[in-house]
C-alpha cells in the first residue's frame, strides 16, 4: 500500500482515503483482511493510534468490520456500495463541471471521443 503524504490533510484521513482508493481499484475486495494496525504503522512509520483512527472511520462507515482475535475485514457489499457512491458523486458534482468546460471550449463529440486537441 503506497501512500504519498501531503501536508494539508491529517495522516489518518489520508490513510482512510487511500484504503478506500484500494477498495475501488479492487486491491481489497469484499471479505479480504486488512493489514494489522502494527503492520501498517510499521510500514508507513506512523503512530499506531493514527492507523487505528483511520480504520475506525472505515468501521463507522460500515465498510470494514472488526472480527475479534482475527483482525479487520472488508465488509460484504462494501465495494459495490463505494462504487455506487462514487458514481453518484461523479455524476452530481464532477460531471456538471466537466460539461460546462466542454461547452465553454466548444468541443465536439468527435474531438472528445478521439481525444484530439484543436490547435
Amino acid at each position: 500500500m503506497n501512500i504519498t503524504w501531503n501536508d494539508k490533510d491529517p495522516i489518518y484521513r489520508q490513510l482512510h482515503d487511500r484504503i478506500i482508493e484500494l477498495m475501488l481499484e479492487g486491491t481489497f475486495s469484499d471479505g479480504d483482511s486488512l493489514p494489522s494496525v502494527r503492520q501498517i504503522a510499521s510500514d508507513h512509520r506512523i503512530n499506531p493510534i493514527t492507523v487505528s483512527k483511520a480504520l475506525q472511520l472505515l468501521v463507522d462507515e460500515e465498510l470494514v468490520e472488526k472480527k475479534r482475535g482475527l483482525g479487520m475485514f472488508i465488509r460484504e457489499g462494501a465495494g459495490s456500495m463505494l462504487k455506487a457512491d462514487e458514481r453518484e458523486r461523479f455524476l452530481n458534482e464532477e460531471w456538471p463541471i466537466i460539461c460546462e468546460k466542454i461547452a465553454r471550449l466548444e468541443l465536439s463529440n468527435e474531438e472528445l471521443l478521439t481525444n484530439r486537441s484543436t490547435s
